[in-house]
């Protein structure tokens, strides 16, 4: 089969295309051909092998696993004996080991239907930016109808999920993002739109009972300074401009800083319950959420899907096609 293998850590250059054995699969594991995957900075990570003090989880050396990608939607070609959830032929989507690739091994407590009204490069782009805007708003921010939600990074993969799944919720929501991101951010139904190159929110009047910080360019006094008073902050930017911790700094900060009041912070770890995977397809499915994809590259052209997923500046997400 065709996989995107990377033998060593750095950019996007490490990364090649070859032949490779198909995975085999345990008893409670589930074998999918793989007809789209979905791109996260998360696999840019991997592949540049950052923040350092993650080497031991990705490989001191190298990576433990070659085949990057996560996100994948495809078509269940066999399963484990012990599998009960899925049978061969079933379209799906959720998490699994090396999703750039033809063949990709999953557990079956990371998959879920895919969504019937979703394309597989659609249904790809979902799983690991609609649950942590899931995990997020609605389980760690707790948001409730009537509330004022703030999503900085709004046109972003997590930010564009965030915004729709606050809106469902019932939350009046306001998204930041750049000039050419204003009428996207409005048509997935933000309430107030931020362009960031003429206002800075934490200079207004305004008081939010929830910030969403996807992108970590305000200070965390700032972001305080227009929380209401019991207002929640969730850190979840900050990139790899330190190399070895990434943005650990800023949440322990953030922890000392809310540490006393009525204000908090709550960071969390994703994780990949298929409950939540059920939850984000039955929102899809009712179009309240819809995936935003920027484009989707050939897997032939993985290497330049990273490469624009590292740079930042995605609109929505980023999705790789396999060949069929």
């Amino acid at each position: 089969m065709q996989a995107v293998v990377q033998d060593t850590y750095g950019s996007a250059a490490v990364l090649q295309i070859r032949e490779i054995d198909r995975p085999s699969i345990g008893d409670h594991e589930v074998l999918i051909r793989v007809r789209a995957a979905g791109v996260n900075p998360a696999d840019w990570a991997v592949m540049s092998g950052l923040p350092y003090i993650a080497r031991p989880v990705y490989g001191l050396r190298r990576p433990k696993v070659a085949v990057r990608g996560t996100d994948v939607a495809g078509v269940v070609e066999a399963i484990g004996l012990a599998v009960t959830r899925v049978q061969p032929g079933d379209e799906v989507f959720g998490w699994s080991s090396g999703s750039f690739a033809t063949f990709a091994v999953a557990s079956e407590d990371a998959l879920a239907p895919k969504p019937e009204n979703l394309t597989f490069e659609q249904a790809a782009t979902v799983p690991m930016a609609g649950l942590v805007a899931l995990q997020a708003i609605r389980d760690r921010a707790r948001v409730k109808a009537g509330q004022a939600v703030l999503v900085n990074g709004a046109s972003g993969g997590i930010g564009t999920f965030a915004v729709q799944i606050a809106k469902a919720l019932g939350a009046e929501v306001t998204g930041v993002c750049s000039t050419r991101n204003v009428d996207l951010v409005r048509s997935i139904g933000a309430d107030h739109v931020i362009d960031y190159t003429e206002e800075d929110f934490t200079r207004g009047e305004q008081r939010y009972d929830v910030i969403l910080d996807n992108v970590a360019n305000h200070s965390l006094t700032a972001l305080r300074r227009v929380l209401a008073p019991a207002g929640v902050l969730i850190p979840n930017g900050g990139g790899f401009d330190h190399r070895w911790i990434a943005s650990g700094g800023r949440l322990v900060r953030a922890q000392v800083l809310f540490a006393l009041g009525r204000q908090s912070s709550r960071s969390f770890l994703v994780s990949s319950k298929r409950e939540d995977l059920e939850t984000l397809r039955e929102l899809i499915e009712r179009g309240a959420v819809t995936p935003i994809v920027d484009r989707a590259y050939p897997l032939s052209e993985a290497p330049a899907a990273l490469d624009h997923v590292g740079r930042g500046h995605a609109r929505g997400k980023v999705a790789i096609s396999m060949p069929s």
